[in-house]
């Protein structure tokens, strides 16, 4: 009965400690996440830069599992390179190592009133930064208190014989003990809850010196397997960090383990204070790894990138977007243009497909018009942050405003894929699902619309690539045609439904939101020709008359 009540103690006190952590992460997440963010992204320009940042990154948020994910995604974007990434978690690891020894500093009586002050915090203020900084200050205040738990949960370890031979066996078996730590590292999803826990058995003397460095570099390795599983659905480039990091570690502890074996004795004379022996070897450890694989993270990055190579380049993915062009601005914007007009293509085919199925009630064209919007999504994502990396360089002033023009009409062609599946097609299918027929007159506007539109979108492919001013100016004046032809055939629309006509009463909605939404996309498609005809000076500011 005894031993029940110290593991629901010993047990309790750890998932104390977790969700400590969690209020601290979520707290800070909520106060800082946007610049955290931002910061990780921005700051890894130089070696110094990333470590720092990853390092500062983890004591915020208690957690190198969510800085080692946030460089990932960073890395998987291309905001941030391999080598900086590595470099990133060697800062998070000894972030995390940092965070260990500074709760084990002996400051457990700050744990009420670090909560009482989060409590106060948190309900006094209406902002939500502030918030998450009053959650923080209670997760603080939590973990400070499990350690007080910890401690007092395993006193009566001490006089436990089954422990004390269970113990004994693991002290014969380093690897073994090693292996137990990484298992319960990784369950916890934490290496600093498992770090806590050596240290309460290292302070109730229960521990040897080698044992307890066996199971810290256990809890090093095990902190680092989350990240991996957490990023195997990612791309090829965000696996690589996460891998390159949980290599790096347990090479460390495969020479570290040997090591300690041969000097134990040499530890022991060491002037550190037994009750903090996990803390000191975990960030020494910690520490010592990043010295030692700073200078190889570049040799890391590739050998992960030989690792887990890319994938190749699939039928939805960019196909012109070279990263080696990137010193070349004007490769990289050519580059660019061609995979906008690639987009351009497939909103080209959407239309088609939602114009065919309007007139010949299929269904079956508009089953891949959702795939092709998924598609356009993507690509406009990879064309604006392949063009926000070109403006790192020392780019002209031409090649600036190109570039704006090309994720301009990147960003004009993705909302027609949205109009076109989330709009025009379900209007489609809404007329063929319920059997609704449009009026002859209803009919025949529509169909010329779709037409006009499709006809637009190839001229403004044209414009695009060429510049052309005289078909620029032809577009916009198209477009004014377009929106007398919606105003004539709503008018006619409801003139048909004053006469009582059955099939413009049944699709009166349908027909007015058809027209609404060819409109919108042919206002998107025009969109190219204004920066040619604004610099050829042939674009007022206003349409409106000026004044008497």
């Amino acid at each position: 009965m005894q031993s029940t009540i110290v593991m629901v103690n010993l047990f309790g006190a750890v998932a104390l400690l977790l969700f400590g952590l969690s209020l601290v992460r979520e707290g800070v997440t909520r106060a800082f996440g946007a610049r955290l963010r931002t910061g990780l992204a921005q700051g890894t320009g130089g070696p110094l830069r990333a470590f720092a940042t990853g390092l500062v990154a983890t004591l915020a948020l208690q957690s190198s599992t969510a800085t080692a994910l946030m460089t990932a995604s960073f890395v998987e974007k291309g905001l941030v390179r391999s080598r900086m990434a590595q470099i990133v978690l060697l800062g998070a690891n000894i972030g995390t190592a940092m965070t260990a020894w500074i709760v084990a500093l002996g400051i457990g009586w700050l744990s009420p009133l670090l909560v009482l002050a989060g409590v106060v915090t948190h309900r006094m203020s209406r902002s939500s930064a502030r918030q998450g900084g009053g959650y923080a200050l209670v997760g603080i205040g939590l973990m400070l208190l499990s350690l007080d738990l910890l401690g007092a949960a395993t006193k009566p370890m001490r006089e436990s014989e089954a422990l004390a031979a269970f113990l004994g066996l693991l002290d014969g078996a380093w690897p073994v003990a090693t292996l137990i730590s990484a298992g319960l590292a990784f369950a916890s999803s934490s290496s600093l809850a498992v770090v806590m826990l050596v240290l309460s058995l290292s302070s109730a003397g229960v521990l040897t010196a080698g044992l307890t460095v066996a199971l810290v570099l256990g809890a090093n390795i095990g902190g680092a397997i989350p990240p991996v599983l957490a990023t195997l659905g990612s791309a090829p480039a965000a696996r690589r960090v996460t891998l390159g990091n949980l290599v790096v570690r347990s090479i460390g502890c495969l020479i570290a383990l040997p090591l300690v074996g041969i000097n134990v004795e040499f530890l022991q004379r060491l002037p550190l204070q037994a009750e903090n022996l996990p803390v000191d070897v975990h960030l020494a450890f910690n520490v010592v790894v990043a010295l030692v694989a700073w200078p190889f993270a570049g040799m890391l990055a590739r050998a992960m990138a030989h690792f887990v190579p890319d994938e190749e380049a699939s039928e939805l993915g960019p196909r012109y977007l070279d990263e080696a062009s990137l010193d070349t601005p004007a490769m990289a914007l050519s580059g660019a243009t061609r995979e906008v007009l690639r987009v351009g293509d497939l909103i080209e085919s959407m239309l088609m497909r939602a114009s065919t199925a309007f007139q010949n009630n299929d269904l079956s064209e508009l089953n891949d018009v959702a795939r092709m919007e998924r598609q356009v999504d993507l690509l406009q994502q990879e064309v604006k942050i392949f063009l926000s990396r070109l403006g790192r360089g020392e780019s002209d002033e031409e090649h600036g405003r190109r570039s704006i023009v090309i994720i301009d009409y990147a960003i004009n062609l993705e909302h027609m894929g949205d109009i076109i599946e989330k709009g025009l097609c379900e209007q489609i299918r809404k007329k063929i699902t319920n059997g609704l027929k449009f009026s002859e007159d209803g009919y025949q506007e529509l169909k010329s619309l779709f037409e006009l539109t499709i006809d637009n979108l190839r001229i403004a492919q044209s414009i695009f690539v060429t510049r052309n001013a005289d078909l620029a100016r032809h577009l916009i004046e198209v477009k004014v045609d377009v929106r007398h032809m919606e105003k004539r055939s709503a008018e006619r629309h409801l003139e048909r439904l004053r006469d009582g006509l059955a099939e413009s009463l049944q699709t009166s909605s349908l027909h007015l939101d058809m027209l609404r939404d060819l409109k919108r996309v042919n206002a998107h498609i025009a969109s190219v020709a204004y920066p040619i005809v604004e610099e050829s000076g042939l674009l007022t500011e206003s349409r409106l008359r000026p004044r008497a």
